[in-house]
């Protein structure tokens, strides 16, 4: 998604109806902002509360005479509405020492005991599981979902601009936003309906998805990886709500009392229900954060209505305003569900109040429920395919007759302006250039081919010293059946050309059958993981950094070749068996050995491997969401786990292969969101070498060389400092998200995250594995960490500048090693929210 959403922004950063409608600003006598001031259309239940800078935007779809402007303290303000727009408001409270008559308004820090805002909430909690779904033993209704994207903050400096020029007739269908009163130009739009089966008792749940439209760029990986980010769903009683890639404490969570301050604000009839309307807001700023209201039922404790809205204060990059909006409806007199679903974010490089960027909008409709009607286990194992065809193409009476909601006149216009806008040479250059920056790809539509990555053009290392890369790949459309893939590489100093090819081909769809097979010829930083498969064309990044610290010299020739078979019986569960054939040799072989004994030998040593192997592969990773049917799918979140079972057995003789031996390595990663204390990440892995085996099939603890903080790879260590054939690794690494530094004033507004690591291995080295490499060991020390667990802890500030983090990384033990780095510092640069 971010791939997609910074250059974006970037592009057009830089170029870039309702009856009632007012914004401004609350301030007090002083002119200094009043913060969470109450914000009500006079004789209605429709509110909000000011910003923390004092600021306001709300709209009604009714006309409404009079704004009611509250706040404990001042007086009450009352401002007629002569007019049915009314923006940049002035408005300034006066002080008062009297209470409001008609309604209690809370303000500033609430007490937790004697409040009835809280002792409402506590009600909430304890009806949470009998409210909406969960009262019933199955469940079935109607979802419909609508995915927009619009160009922001649109004035006549913007549309003047050259780079619009001869495109002026997009900006004919401007609106203004009401939620914040910003002018939009919508460009994208994405539909989707579907039925939705569950069953609380089997804790089962499938979606048939029935159809699903685009306008116009159903063809771009990037964008859909981007749309499809968007469909997270949430709760709003959960304790913690996701989006972006952080955890906000939910207003109705049981840690609330500590995060938020809670005011009773009014009592009121919504749809024939008495309900109780309670503002909250948080206690402090710079947390994960929301403000706003919510109506619930005096009887059920139901949520009717509530929006939530991000602080301001709220410790996210490139996204200036998340706003929610949920509607329930009454099914009976005790069961609430949802209706509707509403969510807008506002995606920007600066949080100034003027700034430009892109609205992100999802509107999600629920209807025609039905409940009770029971269905066998094996109905909810069944898969419908979301990108049939027929689904992706469905006609207009399909979706006149699905939709439940109408497209107003805007969402309307997209396709056309879209159909427009693709026939436009300037516009099509445009997109071009957001999609290279996003994909690493240049686009070649004519032969169905993409150059790239455009990242790896330019590399360095000792070896080979400057190189330059250029690759290949066909691309006829995101779900392709199959794909060709190739580069082609010269280094300046070695003066040799380097190659890589590979081809896969799925066979099946429903089991997804894949065959793969291919050839590489390159040099290689091996070693910078422990537990790697081989992929035909990967290549790390320590094999051509630009910058590395100490003689980074321990290169390998290496000339792979492999066939493949991948399926996926059950989601999620990938089962994979094949065959590799590769030679290693040293790439330095004055500076870096590879040699080991070799009886047969005129010299008693060899200096090239030569190694069959067949390998067997599992990896399960439960929870993954991944979009697209064909031969590659993009993954859209990043909240799974992991497991890989990984057998490999050397066969002696076939091919000439040199070894006989079996390798087996167990890895489990996992993410763990620990509430609202940020993410912990944890990576176990194991693995044995059975047999005698030589320097380059020995599993190497990966050090880093380079400057860049890589999770997996111990900072301290050089390459080829530990090698093991028995090892036993962990990591752990925990990012805060700015939760300590928010408490500490002078850091608070910087919107610091601060991030620890700690990693450890142990790991032996047989007598026989060492004897059979002795020659190598006149550069490279056999060693192991067997006397003791080799471990180093790091912390690091993260978002500095929103790009930076910088981790300080201490070496635990082993300090009496020949060149040992007790510490070091790297880096990593990232558009992370």
């Amino acid at each position: 998604m971010k791939n997609f959403l910074f250059p974006f922004l970037f592009l057009f950063a830089y170029m870039v109806c309702a009856q009632s409608k007012v914004s401004g600003i609350v301030t007090d006598e002083f002119d200094n902002p009043v913060a969470f001031a109450n914000i009500i259309f006079k004789n209605s239940y429709e509110g909000t509360i000011t910003n923390d800078n004092g600021r306001f935007y709300m709209e009604s779809e009714t006309t409404h005479d009079t704004l009611v402007i509250s706040f404990i303290g001042y007086e009450d303000l009352e401002i007629p509405l002569d007019v049915k727009v009314n923006y940049d408001m002035k408005v300034q409270l006066k002080e008062s020492s009297e209470q409001l008559n008609e309604v209690i308004i809370f303000a500033g820090k609430q007490s937790k005991k004697n409040n009835p805002a809280v002792e409402i909430l506590k009600k909430i909690w304890a009806k949470k599981r009998e409210n909406g779904l969960r009262k019933f033993k199955q469940y079935a209704y109607d979802k419909y979902e609508k995915v927009e994207f619009d160009l922001n903050t649109i004035d006549s400096a913007l549309m003047k601009r050259k780079i619009f020029k001869g495109l002026e007739f997009v900006f004919q269908d401007l609106d203004t936003s009401r939620i914040t009163g910003k002018t939009y130009l919508p460009i994208f739009l994405n539909e989707n309906f579907s039925k939705i089966y569950g069953d609380n008792l089997l804790g089962e749940e499938k979606e048939d998805v029935l159809g699903n439209k685009n306008s116009g760029f159903d063809n771009n990986q990037a964008i859909i990886s981007f749309v499809a980010d968007l469909y997270q769903d949430y709760d709003i009683y959960d304790n913690y709500l996701k989006f972006f890639d952080k955890s906000f404490t939910s207003p109705l969570s049981r840690t609330g009392v500590d995060t938020y301050n809670y005011a009773l604000r009014d009592s009121a009839y919504v749809d024939n229900k008495w309900c109780y309307n309670i503002v909250y807001y948080p206690r402090r700023k710079n947390e994960l954060t929301f403000k706003g209201d919510f109506w619930v039922n005096d009887t059920t404790y139901a949520i009717k209505n509530i929006n939530l809205e991000v602080t301001k204060s709220a410790n996210i990059n490139w996204v200036k305003e998340i706003y929610i909006e949920q509607d329930f409806e009454v099914v009976n007199d005790s069961v609430f569900l949802l209706k509707r679903d509403y969510m807008m974010s506002d995606f920007s490089f600066s949080k100034k109040e003027k700034s430009r960027g892109v609205y992100g909008k999802r509107t999600t409709v629920y209807d025609n429920y039905v409940f009770d009607e029971k269905k066998q286990r094996d109905f909810y194992k069944t898969e419908s395919n979301p990108y049939d065809p027929i689904v992706q193409n469905r006609d207009s009476a399909f979706w006149t007759n699905n939709r439940l909601e109408d497209l107003n006149k805007d969402e309307k216009g997209i396709y056309q302006l879209l159909d427009t806008l693709k026939t436009v040479p300037k516009f099509k250059s445009y997109y071009n250039l957001v999609s290279i920056l996003g994909s690493g790809y240049v686009e070649i539509d004519k032969w169905n081919m993409d150059i790239g990555s455009v990242y790896d053009l330019f590399g360095y290392n000792q070896a080979e010293g400057p190189r330059v890369r250029l690759g290949a790949r066909t691309y006829f459309g995101e779900n392709d059946l199959w794909r060709l893939e190739g580069y082609t590489a010269y280094g300046f100093t070695d003066h040799k050309m380097k190659y890589g090819a590979s081809g896969k081909i799925l066979l099946d769809q429903k089991s997804r059958l894949i065959v793969s097979g291919g050839n590489r010829r390159d040099i290689e930083q091996l070693g910078v993981s422990l537990t790697a498969t081989n992929d035909v064309l990967g290549r790390s990044i320590a094999s051509s950094s630009l910058v590395t610290v100490g003689a980074n010299n321990r290169l390998t020739n290496i000339n792979l070749s492999k066939l493949g078979f991948e399926m996926e019986p059950v989601t999620n569960l990938r089962v994979g068996v094949g065959a590799t054939f590769r030679t290693l040799s040293s790439a330095l072989p004055d500076e870096f050995s590879l040699d080991y004994i070799d009886l047969e030998q005129p010299s008693g040593l060899a200096s090239t491997i030569r190694q069959f192997d067949f390998n067997a592969l599992l990896i399960y990773t439960p929870g993954k969401r991944t979009i697209g049917y064909g031969v590659e799918r993009r993954v859209i979140n990043d909240n799974y786990s992991t497991l890989l079972l990984n057998y490999t057995k050397g066969t002696e003789g076939v091919l000439d292969s040199d070894f006989d031996y079996s390798k087996l390595q167990f890895s489990y990663s996992q993410p763990w969101q620990i509430g609202g204390f940020g993410r912990l990440f944890s990576t176990l892995e194991i693995g044995k070498t059975f047999g005698e085996v030589p320097l380059g099939l020995l599993n190497v603890i990966p050090g880093n060389q380079t400057f860049f903080s890589n999770y997996g790879t111990f900072p301290n260590l050089d390459f080829y400092e530990f090698v093991t054939d028995t090892y036993m690794a962990l990591h752990l690494q925990h990012n805060f998200n700015g939760r300590l530094f928010s408490r500490i004033p002078l850091l608070r507004k910087l919107n610091l995250r601060e991030v620890v690591g700690l990693r450890g291995v142990w790991g032996q080295l047989s007598d026989e594995n060492i004897a059979l490499s002795a020659p190598a060991s006149i550069n490279t020390p056999l060693q192991a960490p067997s006397d003791k667990i080799y471990y180093e802890y790091s912390f690091g500030v993260g978002n500095i500048f929103k790009v930076l983090r910088i981790d300080f990384n201490f070496r635990g033990n082993y300090l009496d090693a020949p060149d040992a780095r007790p510490f070091s510092i790297t880096g990593t640069f990232g558009f992370d929210f």
